[in-house]
C-alpha cells in the first residue's frame, strides 16, 4: 500500500502486489481499487497509525481491514460534502462508481427526494430530475423544481403528458378489452411507458448516460420502467437505488432526508401507498396489508361512497368510433378532457371503486383498492356496443386476446412486438366498432339502457318472435341440431351399446 501526496489530495491504492506474492481469495474482490482522499479528511492519522501497527502481521487481513477502513470513513466525508455542497456537476467519483449525469423520474415525494443525493454521493454524477403531469392531480406539480434543486439536482423537467397518455395509452387498452385478473383496470401500469418514454427522450436531450428511479425491489414497476429503459435505449445505464442502498424502510429514509437537509413532505405516520392519474387512483398498505379488513371510508378520494351518492340516476350517452371513446353527451372532448370529465360524473355517483388481491409479476400477492370511475363508464360502454358490432366468433378470440393483452402491459411489455401485433389485431376487429351507448349511473352501478351503431349486426326482422323476414325458417332449425348434436349422440349410443 502507498500514500500518494498531490495539490488538492492524497490516494489509497490497494493493490496485491503491494502486500504478498500470489493470489489470494481474500484479496480478490478488493484488489486494484483506488479512493481520492481530500486533505482535510479525518483519514489520514488513523490511517498511518492502522497501517504501522506491528500487531497487525499478516498482509492480507491487514489490507481487508484497511480498505473496509478506509471506505468506512470516507464514505462519511463524502455524505458530509454532498449534504453542504449545491448540485454536483458529475466530475467527482462515487461510492460505487461513476456515472456522468443521471435522469431521475422525480415526484417530490419521500424516497425520489432522498435518491438526489443518494445518486451524488454514489455515483458522483449530475442529477436532473424529471417529473410527468398525467393528471395526478391540481397543484402537485407545483414548487417541485426549489424542492429538485434544493436536493441537490441541477434542473427539473415537468411534461404534460395527459393528453398523449389517454390517447395513446389508455385509450388502445379501452378498445382492446384489456382487464387484469378480471378486475384491474391497469391504470398504473398504462403509465409507467409514457413516463419512461419521456424521460429517454429528456436524457437524450440533456446527453445523461444514465436513468433513475424510485421503485422498490418488491413490485411491478420497476419491471415497467426497465423494459421500456430496454426497449427504447439499451445504451442508458439504470439505477434503482431500493435495490442497492441500506435504507429499508420510510424510517430510514426520513432519517436520511434530514441528515442531508432534504425537504420532504411526510410523516413517520404517513398511511397509505398511492399512485394517481387521469385515469385511477390506487391505494395499497397500513390496514390494506390484511385481506380481512375492510378500507376506511375516508380513504376513497376519486369517488362518494355509493350509500350517499344521489338518490336519482343520471343518463349518459357516449360516442365511440372504431372502438375509441370521443363523446359523451353529444359534447365531443379531447381524449384527456373525455376522461376528466366522466371522471367528475362517475365520482359523484361512487362509479368505479374495486377492491382486489392482485399477483403481482414479481410473484407475491398484494392486494390494492382501487378508483376508476371515468374508465369503468368508458370500458363499459365500449364492450356494450362491441354486442352489435362483433360475431360470436370475433368476439370470443377478441376476450382471449384482451386477457394476453392485459397481461402484457401489467408485466411492462409495451413496446413488445407481441403487443405491438395485438394492437394491430384489435384496431382492425374494432373498426366496425362505432356508435354510442347510453349508460345509467346509480349508486356504485353502471347498466346499459341503449345502443345503437350503423354497423349493427343485430336485425330486429330476424330475431323477432314474430315471423316475416323470410331469412330465417323455423323449420331448418331440426337439421341443423341433429347435424351439431351429432357427437353427442355418437357418444350416448357407444355408452350404450345401441
Amino acid at each position: 500500500m502507498e500514500c500518494l501526496s498531490s495539490p488538492s489530495s492524497r490516494q489509497v491504492c490497494w493493490s496485491r502486489g503491494d502486500f504478498f506474492f500470489g493470489a489470494s481469495p481474500i484479496l480478490h474482490s478488493i484488489s486494484s481499487r483506488t479512493y481520492a482522499v481530500p486533505k482535510s479528511s479525518t483519514i489520514w492519522p488513523n490511517l498511518k497509525a492502522f497501517c504501522c501497527c506491528p500487531l497487525l502481521l499478516h498482509t492480507d487481513i491487514k489490507c481487508v481491514l484497511a480498505y473496509f477502513f478506509t471506505k468506512m470513513v470516507l464514505k462519511e466525508d463524502i455524505m458530509k460534502a454532498t449534504a453542504s455542497v449545491g448540485p454536483s456537476t458529475g466530475t467527482g467519483t462515487g461510492l460505487r462508481g461513476k456515472l456522468n449525469k443521471v435522469v431521475l423520474a422525480y415526484s417530490g415525494g419521500l424516497d425520489t427526494s432522498v435518491i438526489v443525493p443518494w445518486l451524488r454521493e454514489n455515483y458522483g454524477c449530475e442529477v436532473v430530475c424529471f417529473t410527468a403531469d398525467v393528471g395526478q392531480g391540481t397543484g402537485e406539480t407545483e414548487g417541485l423544481e426549489a424542492k429538485a434543486k434544493a436536493s441537490g439536482a441541477s434542473q427539473l423537467f415537468i411534461k404534460d403528458l395527459k393528453e398523449e397518455f389517454v390517447r395513446d395509452y389508455v385509450f388502445p387498452c379501452v378498445r382492446a378489452g384489456a382487464v387484469y385478473e378480471r378486475k384491474y383496470l391497469l391504470g398504473t401500469s398504462m403509465a409507467r411507458p409514457v413516463i419512461a418514454k419521456a424521460m429517454v427522450d429528456v436524457a437524450k436531450e440533456v446527453g445523461a448516460d444514465a436513468v433513475a428511479h424510485g421503485c422498490t425491489g418488491k413490485g411491478n414497476d420497476q419491471v415497467r420502467f426497465e423494459l421500456a429503459f430496454f426497449a427504447l435505449n439499451p445504451k442508458l445505464h439504470v439505477v434503482a437505488p431500493w435495490r442497492e442502498w441500506d435504507i429499508r424502510g420510510r424510517e430510514d429514509a426520513i432519517e436520511y432526508a434530514k441528515k442531508h437537509n432534504v425537504p420532504v413532505p411526510v410523516t413517520k405516520k404517513s398511511i397509505y401507498s398511492r399512485d394517481r392519474n387521469l385515469w385511477h387512483l390506487s391505494h395499497e398498505g397500513d390496514i390494506l396489508e390484511n385481506p380481512e379488513n375492510e378500507p376506511k371510508k375516508d380513504m376513497y378520494l376519486m369517488s362518494l361512497d355509493p350509500e350517499d351518492a344521489p338518490d336519482k340516476p343520471e343518463y349518459l350517452e357516449i360516442g365511440i368510433e372504431a372502438g375509441i371513446p370521443i363523446s359523451y353527451n353529444g359534447n365531443h372532448l379531447s381524449p384527456a378532457n373525455l376522461l376528466a370529465t366522466l371522471n367528475e360524473i362517475g365520482g359523484r355517483h361512487g362509479i368505479g371503486r374495486i377492491d382486489m388481491v392482485e399477483n403481482r409479476l414479481v410473484g407475491m400477492k398484494s392486494r390494492g383498492v382501487y378508483e376508476t370511475p371515468g374508465g369503468t363508464i368508458l370500458t363499459t360502454a365500449v364492450r356494450e356496443l362491441e354486442s352489435l358490432t362483433l360475431d360470436r366468433e370475433t368476439m370470443q378470440l377478441k376476450d382471449t386476446l384482451a386477457i394476453k393483452y392485459a397481461e402484457l402491459v401489467y408485466a411492462g411489455r409495451w413496446f413488445d412486438p407481441l403487443k405491438e401485433s395485438l394492437d394491430a389485431f384489435m384496431e382492425k376487429v374494432t373498426s366496425t366498432t362505432t356508435g354510442s351507448v347510453i349508460l345509467k349511473l346509480y349508486k356504485g352501478s353502471v347498466s346499459v339502457t341503449s345502443r345503437k351503431s350503423p354497423f349493427s349486426l343485430y336485425r330486429e326482422d330476424i330475431s323477432s318472435f314474430e315471423e316475416g323476414s323470410g331469412i330465417y325458417n323455423q323449420g331448418d332449425a331440426a337439421g341443423f341440431i341433429r347435424l351439431y348434436g351429432l357427437p353427442i349422440r355418437v357418444r350416448a349410443m357407444q355408452q350404450q351399446n345401441l
